[in-house]
């Protein structure tokens, strides 16, 4: 009996000839099954047959597409702005080869609020689903304003102690009022924490019209029952929030907010700066690179790359400018509408001041291009902001102490902390350390000592602390080094760790969401140079440990050479090699003539 032959394997193009011509989202796959680009499409059918065409085939991006294709599927919606929401999950999702994916050093700032028993709040710049954010800011800084803000006045804090098991002492915040301190129970009732937490939501949510009549309430109970001093505390607390409140309304007055968005491009190679106007005001810029657009067209680039930069944003400006036109601008102005409940506009200005303010975006898009791919020196300045924009601290970065650890196998085991201070190394601050306590082969624990020691000493010589702590290792160190810190009562300083591998950095609070940043970014290249330079001084404080043990160790064998003897001997010819290699008369010199007749012996022996 024969068997039936196998059916023959549809090819690609007969697969397209199948779509239908519905508004839908198509995608290409490889060979293996992976998404290698996605796209949206009023004709499905119309679409996709386009990329068979003959001119686009010779296009070098589309040709290498097709040719790597190896199947396509298709998801059917109703219409065109369904699709274009689609698309952008599904590019978001997969985040295919062929596809522009949006890549930049620094994101919008937003304060989480947590959902712990005893909540905090974080400036952040990385969102989770189901948890609680408000923002985003401009500037950056003005998030971290807000969190000092709400310190002082709510005392929730930021502090990143474990409140879920009791501690014996509070921190400095709570001494300072910056803290109810519910790490130590007695110190606060659960309902004056929560009363806080309801206040900070209120003022985060813009609510300060309830937020200064609950607090008008309290004030006035405050004064019935004598005490005066929380209420003078709540009567400059509602001035300073009617004071906010009356900002924001001539802000709100002075016109719509627009963003504006420019680029300057030699394929492959893109930079791209956004600014950002609200009250008609420069209140912050962007900065956007991809190394990977050999087939740059500038429509099809500003259409994905707004899509993914405002389509799951909470906000959204009224007015968005662009240096293209481009096929689904209506379509994405009536989606991002619906999404802000307002109007949205989406103009490519063509004179007039709102072009000059294209022009110095585009401007600004050049200059950027040239200090990330034409590897141009950044300032000591422009470098701090970019490590506070990257990794999201409060502060500009001036000073980093980065540390390392160094042994074989558990033998001779030391540690390196070296220093990065406005744009230059700083040898003179540079530290060694020999690991005292730990016995065997862990990284871990010899990294809590030295931490510990490093910044108890820091302590006891009411010396500030440094901008920024950075690990040599993985998560495993850095939260090793947290430990450290957390048990010398230091919370809230910046702390991250850069693994070597991957070169991504972690960041103390959000280790979950490495940041990984482009091989141009200036960020990783000082990071991996500060990274390097921690591990080359450690290796090298080993390998001098480890020679002076090994001679230790051997000339301790020498019949009739005694420790002085020995120590004399070290000190001077500094290696085993060197003594070995020593003339007779050399080692008479230092260790006299019955003792340098004896090493002689020994050497002589050894080498026979």
């Amino acid at each position: 009996m024969k068997e039936a032959p196998p059916a023959p394997t549809m090819s690609l193009r007969d697969k397209v000839a199948l779509l239908p011509t519905t508004p839908g989202v198509y995608l290409y796959k490889d060979a293996h099954g992976t998404v290698i680009y996605v796209g949206k499409a009023k004709n499905l059918r119309s679409r996709v047959r386009s990329y068979f065409n003959d001119d686009r085939l010779a296009d070098s991006k589309t040709g290498t597409l097709i040719s790597v294709a190896g199947d396509i599927d298709y998801i059917l919606v109703d219409n065109e702005k369904e699709a274009l929401a689609l698309e952008n999950n599904l590019i978001k999702r997969y985040k295919p080869r062929f596809n522009i994916l949006l890549r930049d050093d620094k994101t919008y700032p937003y304060i989480h609020l947590t959902n712990e028993k005893y909540p905090r709040v974080y400036v952040t710049r990385r969102l989770r689903k189901g948890e609680t954010y408000y923002g985003p800011y401009f500037p950056g800084n003005l998030a971290h304003r807000l969190v000092d803000f709400i310190h002082r006045q709510f005392k929730v804090p930021s502090c990143k102690v474990d409140l879920e098991r009791n501690h014996p002492n509070p921190c400095l915040e709570y001494h300072i009022h910056r803290c109810h301190g519910p790490c130590v129970r007695e110190l606060v009732e659960d309902a004056t924490y929560a009363q806080s937490v309801r206040d900070v939501k209120m003022f985060l949510e813009g609510r300060h019209r309830h937020l200064i009549a609950e607090l008008r309430g309290r004030m006035e109970k405050a004064a019935e029952e004598l005490r005066f001093e929380q209420c003078a505390t709540l009567r400059d607390l509602i001035s300073t929030i009617e004071e906010l409140e009356q900002r924001q309304k001539i802000a709100a007055a002075e016109g719509d907010d627009t963003d504006i968005l420019a680029y300057y491009a030699e394929p492959p190679l893109i930079a791209v700066n956004l600014f950002h106007l609200r009250a008609g005001k420069i209140v912050d810029r962007r900065e956007f690179f991809w190394e990977d657009q050999d087939d740059f067209d500038p429509p099809e680039f500003f259409t994905d790359l707004l899509l993914q930069l405002y389509l799951d944003q909470s906000y959204v400006p009224g007015l968005i400018h662009v240096p293209v036109e481009f096929e689904d601008r209506e379509v994405l102005e009536e989606l991002l509408t619906e999404r802000r409940r307002r109007k949205v506009e989406i103009h490519t200005p063509q004179r007039g001041q709102k072009k000059a303010m294209l022009e110095l975006v585009e401007t600004n898009a050049k200059h950027s291009f040239d200090a990330r791919f034409r590897v141009l020196k950044p300032s000591s300045q422009a470098i701090q902001q970019a490590i506070q924009d990257a990794l999201g601290t409060e502060d500009p970065i001036r000073r980093i102490e980065c540390f390392d650890i160094s042994h074989i196998q558990g033998t001779d085991k030391v540690a390196s902390m070296v220093v990065w201070e406005d744009g230059k190394m700083k040898k003179a601050d540079y530290r060694k350390f020999i690991i005292r306590t730990v016995e065997g082969n862990d990284d871990f624990a010899s990294m809590r000592e030295v931490v510990t020691r490093r910044y108890k000493r820091l302590q006891e010589e009411n010396q500030p602390m440094p901008s920024l702590v950075l690990i040599d290792g993985g998560l495993g160190q850095l939260h090793a080094a947290a430990e450290a810190l957390e048990a010398i009562g230091i919370i809230n300083q910046p702390l991250a760790s850069i693994a070597k591998r991957e070169e991504w950095i972690y960041v103390l609070g959000r280790e979950d969401e490495p940041i990984v940043l482009d091989r141009f970014s200036p960020v990783l290249h000082l990071v991996t140079m500060v990274r390097d330079e921690a591990h080359r001084f450690a290796v090298t404080f080993h390998r001098t440990r480890r020679n002076a043990s090994r001679l230790t160790s051997e000339l301790n064998e020498v019949p009739g050479v005694g420790p002085k003897t020995v120590q004399k001997v070290l000190k001077h010819f500094g290696s085993l090699e060197r003594v070995r290699t020593a003339t007779e008369a050399d080692l008479i010199q230092i260790a006299g003539r019955a003792a340098a007749r004896k090493l002689k012996e020994h050497f002589a022996a050894a080498a026979r």
